[in-house]
């Protein structure tokens, strides 16, 4: 599973990154040395891909939702844009009318 992670200091081929309050060395390779302030997807003590900052909060989102459905909470409030609308298949698996 990645976490998104900010990048506070680069190193060249790793960075230390932070999340929630905790900083680590995450190693650069896969995505090249970033800026400090870029948002990435660390696994495994690797960086495997840039992201932008909606992105971001969304997978924090879903985490913090899986710990509240471990909790036994509600997780409506972390998907506020899915609540109270019907789900639509995506248009590469909609039939076309015959």
């Amino acid at each position: 599973m990645g976490f998104p992670m900010t990048v506070v200091e680069d190193f060249g081929a790793d960075a230390l990154c932070e999340r929630q309050g905790a900083r680590v060395r995450v190693s650069m390779l896969l995505v090249g040395p970033q800026p400090v302030g870029t948002k990435i997807l660390a696994h495994l003590g690797a960086a495997v891909r840039v992201l932008g900052d909606l992105e971001a909060r969304q997978i924090d989102d879903a985490l913090e939702a899986v710990e509240a459905a471990l909790r036994g909470e509600n997780v409506d409030r972390f998907f506020a844009d899915l609540v109270d609308r019907t789900p639509q298949l995506p248009e590469f698996l909609r039939q076309e009318p015959h």
